[in-house]
């Protein structure tokens, strides 16, 4: 195994996941969100992994330009658009298609040459209140879409659900309907469910849908786990022991000194911190597996390690395996006991973590990039 943190990445669980997907909205087309680095798992290796996929969403410029430098060829979205004509010029000449959510854009539609017309989503704000139309500025914005020559038509059309996660929330029902007004009378590709909205709302299962991270096998669910809803982990996040020593009952452990040893301990120490990307406000008692035994953290998480109670694991030794999240020790739960969210547990990986792939393109010449 590698001799410092590292991070398996099982793609067949991907490619199953996007199946999952389907499973939920047969009839839509799917858009697999792979921004922020694929949410941690590596932009182009996941956008690699999803063949099947019928387009792919981005963030920014950037990350479009990545995954056609690298030769993939399926449409993608930017869902923060351009903000001047630089970057409009950038999405036409690399077949990007920009999110439209401010008039400012569609002035620059309309005053930027551009070689051939551009295809574009448009997004209303159905009561998120961050990027989109607002309704009352739709039907004029979308009047000037379709007049402008440097626009493809049909233009599709696409909101973001703020509260999908949350069933008991009204918010949802009143987004789907505000979004179903301004469409009134129109027939475009409509664009809504997320993880939490295509899982859980059917009203959100239109044309297409917009799964992120239920592709890498997290739940969008609070107090819930992939496994739970019959997602695969696909990140595994890995590293070792490297010393293990007695202390006595009494005893401080770790900077701070802030966890004392209640009875004599056998602690061991892994070689992973925050410098790796785990989580650093990880309480004591955040579990971790060694020798697929749960075993509690205790002290503060350091740089490069952390410290671990393995009085009721003797038989663990140094160069074991410790399992920070990932098999059989969901991401979910760990993102609970450090008061944050799966996502930011995944997106903060950092670069010093080895990706490892395991599954469909491990024979690739070069896996870990």
């Amino acid at each position: 195994m590698s001799g410092s943190a590292h991070a398996t990445l099982n793609l067949a669980a991907v490619a199953r996941n996007l199946a999952r997907v389907r499973g939920f909205a047969p009839a839509a087309k799917v858009m697999a969100v792979i921004k922020a680095d694929a949410y941690g798992h590596g932009l182009v290796r996941i956008a690699r992994s999803l063949p099947d996929a019928d387009a792919f969403a981005v963030a920014r410029l950037d990350e479009g330009l990545a995954l056609r430098q690298a030769g993939i060829a399926q449409r993608i979205a930017v869902l923060q658009g351009f903000a001047n004509a630089r970057e409009l010029v950038a999405h036409a000449q690399h077949g990007l298609e920009p999110i439209i959510h401010a008039p400012r854009q569609i002035d620059l539609l309309e005053q930027t040459p551009l070689p051939a017309p551009l295809a574009v989503w448009a997004k209303l704000d159905s009561g998120m209140h961050r990027l989109g139309l607002l309704p009352e500025e739709f039907d004029a914005c979308m009047a000037r879409l379709h007049a402008c020559p440097a626009v493809s038509k049909p233009i599709p059309v696409m909101t973001h659900l703020a509260n999908a996660d949350m069933l008991q929330d009204p918010l949802t029902e009143r987004q789907l309907a505000v979004f179903g007004q301004a469409l009134d009378g129109l027939r475009p590709e409509r664009g809504i469910g997320n993880s939490a909205g295509l899982m859980a709302w059917t009203g959100t299962r239109v044309e297409w849908v917009r799964p992120g991270i239920m592709l890498y096998g997290v739940s969008p669910f609070p107090y819930r786990t992939g496994p739970d809803d019959g997602l695969e982990p696909v990140m595994t996040f890995r590293t070792r022991l490297i010393a293990i020593k007695q202390l006595r009952a009494g005893d401080a452990v770790g900077y701070g000194g802030d966890w004392i040893c209640p009875h004599p301990t056998r602690l061991g120490v892994a070689a992973v911190g925050y410098g790796d990307g785990y989580p650093r406000h990880a309480q004591p008692g955040t579990p971790v597996l060694v020798r697929g035994q749960r075993v509690p953290l205790i002290g503060r998480v350091s740089m490069d390690m952390i410290t671990l109670d393995l009085t009721d694991c003797p038989a663990a030794q140094v160069e074991d395996e410790v399992i920070l999240w990932g098999e059989d020790l969901p991401v979910e739960e760990v993102a609970r006991h450090a008061a944050t969210i799966p996502y930011d547990l995944l997106c903060g990986i950092t670069p010093r973590v080895q990706r490892i792939e395991i599954g469909p393109r491990s024979r690739d010449p070069n896996p870990t990039t």
